[in-house]
């Protein structure tokens, strides 16, 4: 019986074999592209990069020739009226007073807090819907002739209602405690104190 040669037969089944892993191992759907891998858990880009939360804006105190007065945050005198009320806080200054002594908007959480108790701030709510911060119930304001951080020329403006407020809420310079301020209303208001609110400048400093 006539014998084949089968060395010809095999070489061509292992090269077939090898063409068929090398075309697999090379199909688009096997490769990883160098570069474009991610690690697992991760998503593309730079999931380590969060969104940073902006700093709020702060509520410190101010060496002064009155003394320690509490401060907005671009450090301007923050003030206190004889005319308003802390039990309940409310504010007597409206309309035309506003746009002299501006008023400190927000609420605690608004602010981050430095050299005055957190727990002494409060809120009331203005004639006009807007929220006003408040220091051991006093409504808290700005003076509108501070030009510049530390000034405390609101101490002699007008009739000195209006005092640089220290940081429990007292009179800047003064160790007595806050008293309960003058009532709601009355009669020698003027006309800077009138039933409605107008427009109001910018309240930050």
């Amino acid at each position: 019986m006539q014998r084949f040669p089968v060395v010809p037969a095999v070489c061509a089944v292992a090269v077939a074999g090898f063409l068929t892993v090398a075309t697999h191992a090379n199909s688009p759907s096997t490769r990883t592209i160098a570069g474009n891998a991610s690690p697992a858990g991760q998503s593309a880009g730079n999931p380590s990069s969060k969104p940073k939360t902006p700093a709020k804006p702060a509520l410190s105190v101010r060496e002064t020739p009155l003394g320690t007065v509490v401060v907005g945050p671009k450090g301007h005198t923050l003030y206190r009226s004889n005319k308003d009320t802390v039990n309940p806080s409310a504010s007597n200054c409206i309309r035309r007073c506003v746009a002299i002594w501006p008023p400190l908007l927000g609420t605690p959480a608004s602010f981050a807090v430095q050299g005055v108790d957190p727990k002494l701030l409060g809120t009331l709510r203005r004639v006009d819907g807007r929220t006003q911060l408040t220091l051991h119930g006093w409504p808290l304001y700005y003076f509108n002739k501070d030009a510049k951080p530390g000034d405390v020329l609101g101490e002699a403006a007008g009739d000195h209602v209006f005092h640089p407020v220290g940081p429990t809420g007292q009179p800047a310079g003064t160790t007595n405690p806050p008293s309960t301020g003058g009532p709601t209303s009355g009669p020698t208001d003027g006309p800077t104190y009138a039933p409605t609110d107008g427009p109001t400048p910018s309240s930050t400093g």
